[in-house]
């Protein structure tokens, strides 16, 4: 597989409901591994499996300290169409590597995106909603850039959608997530939403209610 990966892998044949999580920018493939515990007791009597891909661009913070994200952020802040296509590829690549290697249940496919991750979760799912089951943003925004660039796809209504954001964000302030609510529902898709007060984070509050949802919807027994 093209990208370094983490992952929560239950025993067992499967095949797995599955979260693919993505982290945000200035981490790494462990960040969000973290929750994967939490996550697997939400279907009783199955595991879940969990994938932590590892973005291609690598940050220098310090002599021989990195951290890595899915595409760079320029001066303005602007997404470069270039380097979001080039996410998209790599990440694409990915997911048909893991469907290959992963007893992933296909009709129980997560994916979840923490802040730029976030990012690429909108554009994998909301661009491939016949790949996903749901999608999970955290902390993110969906860019024009990304909604611009979408084909009709009637399928794209039915993708079950959570957006939750912290009050308190310093970095991605909770506009943008409001502003990504009224940007699905432009396109026929109700979002489920949460606020929190919180900051650039995912708050044990925010994260009682991530699991619940899961299990009321995405996990559900009777969703298949």
């Amino acid at each position: 597989m093209e990208l370094m990966h983490t992952a929560h892998i239950p025993t067992g044949s499967g095949p797995f409901p599955t979260i693919l999580a993505l982290h945000g920018f200035g981490a790494s493939a462990h960040d969000l591994l973290g929750i994967a515990p939490m996550v697997s007791q939400v279907v009783p009597g199955e595991d879940v499996l969990f994938l932590c891909p590892q973005g291609p661009t690598v940050l220098e913070l310090a002599p021989g300290q990195r951290a890595y994200a899915w595409f760079p952020i320029t001066g303005g802040g602007e997404l470069d169409p270039t380097a979001l296509v080039a996410a998209r590829g790599v990440l694409e690549g990915f997911v048909e590597d893991a469907l290959a290697q992963y007893p992933i249940d296909p009709e129980r496919f997560v994916v979840m995106g923490f802040s730029q991750g976030g990012v690429m979760a909108y554009d994998l799912a909301l661009g491939r909603p016949d790949r996903f089951t749901a999608l999970i943003a955290l902390s993110s925004w969906l860019p024009d850039l990304v909604v611009e660039g979408l084909l009709d796809d009637e399928a794209r209504a039915a993708l079950s959608t959570l957006i939750i954001h912290g009050t308190q964000d310093p970095m991605v302030a909770i506009d943008n997530g409001r502003e990504s609510l009224e940007k699905l529902k432009g396109m026929g898709l109700e979002a489920a939403w949460g606020e929190y007060e919180m900051g650039h984070e995912i708050n044990q509050n925010a994260l009682r209610d991530l699991l619940s949802w899961l299990a009321e919807g995405p996990f559900a027994l009777n969703a298949k």
